[in-house]
């Protein structure tokens, strides 16, 4: 696992700096939608470690999207101007980073008081927060408030976000493959039998939400950066709906085929703009119907695997 992964990883990022170098070329719309590819698979991949490998259900992925975003929105504005040019990509990566951890923090605050919660009463617990985040970055008028946060300088390329997928793959791929990593996995398959053998599954379960709640906060501050604004509705709880329709969609615990997902529903927006007085209806009615004719996930074939 670790040589392939190791290898999957470089490859990746290769192709991404490649790939970014010759960004002039591309045309912006299209360049647009695989930087919106690249994000939602960051947040399926990290949400999949929560719902998918340690068998929990969170609604509240936007809320911990919304997090980064702002933060690393708000110091690129605040110290880009005093900065030299050539520091700006440091500046990024360092905005990135603090909005990640920060998300992180958020995860743990939520995480210790609610994860001894199960099922709808935690997907419940989580869709609150996810909505109290969305309130108070509402009513804050040093991010916009309801008006939302303008003039975000464009930071984020191909190199950034697809560098920072294969990161988000590789990491999940390797923390659920290793020896610690099982305790997710028999966590989500009995926590009763799990605590009985000495596995503490409150501890796994917090693990879990940092870990997917730190590349959720990346995922916002690179989202922020692509779209150079900001507003509280766009984290709403429909949002982080999507997210979860990605991860159940590629099958739970299947990291292959929420990627593949996140793609796919993507992608399917955008060749439903022709039919734009009825996209979103017809965009609903395929989920539900995929859903019912697949519901162990569209791409979950036999036992599911870890990586």
């Amino acid at each position: 696992m670790n040589a392939h992964a190791k290898r999957f990883l470089l490859l990746t990022v290769l192709a991404a700096a490649v790939a970014s170098s010759f960004s002039a070329l591309y045309n912006r719309y299209y360049l647009g939608v695989a930087m919106d590819v690249g994000i939602n698979i960051i947040l399926a991949v990290s949400l999949n470690l929560i719902n998918g490998h340690t068998g929990q259900f969170s609604l509240g992925h936007a809320g911990f999207m919304a997090v980064g975003g702002y933060l690393a929105a708000s110091l690129t504005l605040g110290l880009g101007p005093k900065l030299p040019p050539a520091l700006a990509p440091v500046l990024f990566a360092g905005a990135l980073l603090a909005g990640g951890l920060l998300a992180a923090l958020a995860g743990l605050a939520v995480g210790v008081p609610t994860l001894r919660l199960r099922g709808d009463y935690l997907a419940i617990v989580t869709l609150g927060f996810g909505e109290i985040i969305r309130v108070i970055l509402q009513n804050m008028d040093c991010v916009g408030a309801a008006s939302g946060l303008k003039g975000i300088p464009r930071e984020t390329t191909l190199f950034w976000v697809f560098g920072l997928a294969a990161v988000t793959v590789y990491v999940v791929g390797c923390l659920v493959s290793s020896t610690y990593g099982r305790g997710f996995i028999a966590v989500h398959d009995d926590e009763v039998a799990a605590g009985a053998c000495g596995i503490n599954p409150t501890r796994y379960k917090v693990t879990a939400f940092v870990i997917g709640a730190f590349f959720a906060g990346i995922a916002g501050g690179l989202y922020a950066h692509h779209k150079q604004f900001l507003s509280p509705t766009g984290f709403d709880f429909m949002k982080s709906i999507d997210i979860v329709v990605m991860v159940i969609l590629g099958g739970m615990g299947r990291t292959a085929g929420v990627i593949l997902a996140a793609i796919l529903l993507t992608l399917l927006p955008e060749f439903l703009r022709p039919f734009a007085e009825y996209r979103m209806i017809i965009y609903s009615l395929l989920i539900i119907g995929l859903m019912i004719a697949r519901p162990q996930g569209l791409f979950g074939f036999g036992r599911a695997r870890q990586t």
